[in-house]
């Protein structure tokens, strides 16, 4: 009689932990798998392009028209800003910033800064105006304290120092057109005017 064998297996492949260690090592080969097909679906997302919605129009919120010279409408831009105690913080002939700091919450800052530029005109100047806000968040972080002690070497003990610091969270250009409006309103009353006129109107 022909005897058949069948080969054995291995003792060590029957012991539980060994059985265990399959299941373990064949959850980690699928997880793994997850994650590099979802890295490559998030990378082939399109990303959203901003200056696709960049107009370019020649009706702006961002400019007005004065009749008074180059000089003279930068030096009211910047009386306007100083009464409403925005702080001066580069004065050029024909360009200045301001900037103002607002506390909304406890551990928020933001900082509003506008640049205004003034150019010649056929009538006068026109001045552009762009508004920046910038948001930051008070972060705090600890680090222990160290001590050397002899014969044991260096320790590091749980006392902690809280350093606060504001971190930037966020940035944009204001583009409402109601912001930049009460802007020239103030500028056009300190001109002795009554009412800011566009700078479309100062075209020839």
């Amino acid at each position: 009689m022909t005897s058949i064998f069948f080969p054995q297996t291995p003792r060590y492949k029957q012991h539980p932990y060994f059985q265990r260690l399959l299941q373990a090592s064949a959850l980690i080969l699928g997880l793994g798998l997850t994650l590099t097909l979802t890295a490559c679906k998030s990378t082939s997302a399109p990303e959203k392009r901003v200056h696709a919605n960049e107009t370019f129009t020649t009706d702006t919120p961002f400019s007005y028209a004065s009749k008074r010279p180059p000089e003279a409408a930068c030096e009211t831009g910047k009386r306007a800003l100083l009464s409403q105690g925005y702080r001066i913080s580069e004065d050029k002939t024909l360009s200045l910033n301001g900037e103002k700091i607002f506390r909304p919450e406890t551990e928020r800052v933001v900082r509003l800064g506008i640049n205004l530029v003034c150019l010649a005109s056929g009538r006068g100047a026109i001045i552009y105006a762009n508004a920046l806000e910038t948001h930051y968040e008070l972060k705090s972080s600890g680090s222990s304290a160290g001590v050397s002690v002899s014969g044991m070497g260096s320790l590091s003990l749980p006392w902690t120092m809280d350093r606060n610091t504001l971190v930037k969270i966020s940035e944009e250009t204001i583009t409402n057109a109601g912001f930049y409006q009460r802007l020239f309103d103030l500028i056009e009353s300190l001109e002795g005017g009554k009412k800011a006129t566009p700078a479309a109107d100062d075209a020839p």
